[in-house]
């Protein structure tokens, strides 16, 4: 099966909504009306962001879900998208799952596949995400202010969890591992709720590094400091429940691979969002606010500053 058989066979649909989609070399894309183009890239890597024997429909479809979820982040409509892959070979029977996956989540989600690349290589998955948004409406990280709330959606930690068991590094039970696994295989990209935060939320980022460190960008784009309380952060109850609490609060502050929206809000805005959780039957949580000064502090239940030693991952550290 040569290049271009595989692109025929496996990463070309119809793209109605693109003015040339796969086949030439470049596609030629139209923003509607009063909208701009947002335009993020992210690549996962064999041995990096996933493990070699991974389920490659469940791979397809976190490789989409991870750009998509750049797209909430900046309450833009996700459109098209652009696939670069690295093979080490050809292998139909997994090419057939991991399209499967990707081209599941992307009609979800209306989004078109339309260009790319394929080489030999080791694995390598680079998409390339294009949304619309009204211009003005952008969720940014620059915009926090003084006493603005700050929100998380769904849980944090369970991904982190999970790995740290593949890893080796503690030891669940296979009920405790089931809850967990989908967090980190299977994330689910918060689209609809990033569009519903337009003209409420002050500023957005998606947790993919952690949740202080997603944050940090925050803080120090819109030169704010936070509070955080750590008995609000929303957790599951295996995670709760973890036998090791150190490694417990590494998963729920640092950990990452959540894929939850991390934002802010005016108080002014409560209700609204409490209304917004329930339309979309998603639990949104007030987890701190933003304060004068620089950098995040985390409070304990008893209002003691937490000793937290790392805030995120860091692929050059």
């Amino acid at each position: 099966m040569s290049e271009f058989d595989l692109i025929r066979r496996f990463f070309t649909r119809d793209t109605p909504h693109a003015i040339l989609g796969v086949g030439d070399d470049a596609a030629l894309l139209q923003a509607s009306a009063g909208n701009v183009l947002a335009v993020s890239s992210d690549m996962l890597v064999c041995g990096t962001h996933f493990l070699p024997d991974a389920d490659p429909f469940l791979l397809g479809h976190k490789t989409l879900a991870v750009n998509l979820s750049d797209m909430a982040a900046m309450g833009a409509a996700p459109r098209w998208a652009v696939l670069a892959i690295a093979l080490p070979e050809a292998d139909e029977a997994w090419l057939a799952q991991f399209s499967a996956g990707f081209f599941a989540l992307a009609q979800q989600h209306d989004v078109e596949l339309v260009g790319g690349d394929t080489t030999r290589g080791p694995l390598n998955l680079c998409v390339t995400i294009f949304g619309e948004v009204p211009a003005q409406q952008a969720l940014r990280r620059s915009g926090a202010q003084v006493g603005d709330e700050i929100w998380v959606s769904g849980c944090l930690g369970d991904a982190a969890l999970a790995l740290a068991h593949l890893q080796g590094r503690i030891a669940l039970s296979a009920a405790e591992l089931a809850a967990c696994l989908p967090a980190l295989h299977r994330p689910q990209p918060r689209v609809a709720l990033g569009l519903a935060l337009r003209g409420i939320a002050s500023s957005a980022i998606d947790i993919s590094d952690g949740l202080l460190a997603d944050l940090g960008h925050i803080l120090e784009a819109s030169q704010v400091g936070a509070q955080l309380d750590f008995a609000a952060l929303p957790v599951s109850p295996v995670l709760n429940n973890c036998v090791s609490r150190t490694l417990a609060r590494q998963c729920v502050l640092s950990g990452g691979d959540d894929y939850e929206l991390c934002f802010t809000a005016p108080a002014v805005h409560h209700a609204e969002l409490a209304d917004i959780a329930a339309r979309h039957n998603l639990p949104l949580t007030r987890i701190g606010k933003i304060v004068a000064g620089r950098g995040c502090i985390v409070h304990d239940a008893s209002g003691n500053p937490l000793n937290v030693e790392a805030c995120g991952y860091d692929h050059f550290r």
